[in-house]
């Protein structure tokens, strides 16, 4: 973690293997944004679906 650039983001959309694709100290780390990006994912998904099931109504 040490040798990451501080300019370098770290995603994932999870759900987390921890110690297998991705290590705690990379996912907690300061410049993880994992929490932010699935948070969106679910919001995203949500709206998908209902601009979907709004088509289906017409």
């Amino acid at each position: 973690l040490e040798s990451l650039d501080k300019e370098i983001t770290i995603m994932h959309p999870g759900p987390i293997n921890r110690g297998v694709e991705i290590t705690s100290d990379v996912a907690d780390s300061n410049q993880a944004i994992i929490l932010n990006q699935v948070e969106n994912g679910v919001a995203i998904r949500m709206a998908v679906i209902y601009l979907l099931a709004s088509k289906i109504k017409q």
